[in-house]
């Protein structure tokens, strides 16, 4: 099956001194934090725009990144974040960080929704599933 991948947000973020490891470049893991960064942001968006969707929330259930060049301070990162055609209970989400012209890391996250009573998972909401008809 094709995806039909869309931009949905997109986040500028200065990286801070303290972001850097041993080696002098941006830690492997605060790649993970840059895109939670914009996943959390959109999420915030949509609870905006559509509302409480009352017994339910959401979790990661995986999540990857591929390298492609070391980010290094100073500096200031643009996280792109897209979303696929969604399942009936998951949402996979996609990630390019950038820096002036160049890709420095992709990477991906599925988000499931879950009733946060039994933590099994749920139907997206139809409230948000409009969003993607």
């Amino acid at each position: 099956m094709t995806s039909a991948r869309k931009l949905v947000h997109s986040v500028s973020i200065p990286i801070r001194w303290g972001d850097m490891d041993a080696q002098g470049h941006v830690n492997n893991i605060v790649y993970f934090q840059y895109m939670e960064q914009a996943r959390v942001e959109w999420l915030e968006s949509l609870r905006e725009r559509v509302g409480d969707v009352g017994g339910l929330g959401s979790v990661i259930v995986n999540a990857s990144c591929t390298f492609l060049f070391p980010l290094l301070y100073p500096g200031v990162i643009d996280v792109r974040m897209f979303v696929d055609t969604p399942g009936r209970s998951s949402l996979d989400t996609h990630y390019e960080l950038w820096m002036s012209d160049r890709k420095y890391a992709e990477g991906s996250a599925r988000i499931v929704w879950i009733d946060v009573h039994t933590q099994r998972s749920a139907p997206l909401p139809d409230r948000l599933r409009a969003i993607w008809a």
